[in-house]
């Protein structure tokens, strides 16, 4: 359990995106630097990340957020600021940019089968076809 001044929670949600046009750009030395981009996200947010797991093609962040913020809220402060920051530090090509697909999946950790985060996979493969 963690505290803020007016509330006690336990609130941990589970967030999946993937680049855009479903690219499998997150490979090698990309990995290592949004991995450290989005630790960094979370310090300066009051964010503790329980676990992150990247892919070649998704992201997967399991992460535990003060009853103030909203998943909506948490998946664009990862997927806007780790796509703003990796580009404007490593990147000297724009063919060479992160860019994230429009969508995301989210729900609360625990609640969720490895089945419902391929599904929505999926479904983001289909409609980008």
């Amino acid at each position: 359990m963690k505290t803020t001044r007016h509330a006690t929670y336990n609130l941990n949600y589970h967030i999946v995106w993937l680049p855009k046009y479903r690219k499998s750009v997150l490979v090698g030395e990309v990995v290592r630097r949004v991995e450290s981009i989005l630790h960094e996200i979370a310090d300066d947010k009051g964010l503790e990340i329980i676990d992150l797991t990247i892919q070649p093609d998704h992201v997967h962040l399991f992460v535990s957020s003060p009853p103030k913020h909203a998943p909506s809220l948490l998946a664009n402060w990862f997927k806007g600021i780790s796509s703003r920051k990796y580009n404007h530090r490593h990147v000297t090509r724009d063919s060479a940019k992160i860019q994230w697909a429009r969508g995301y999946y989210a729900g609360t950790a625990g609640h969720v089968s490895s089945e419902t985060v391929q599904e929505y996979i999926h479904q983001h493969e289909v409609g980008e076809q």
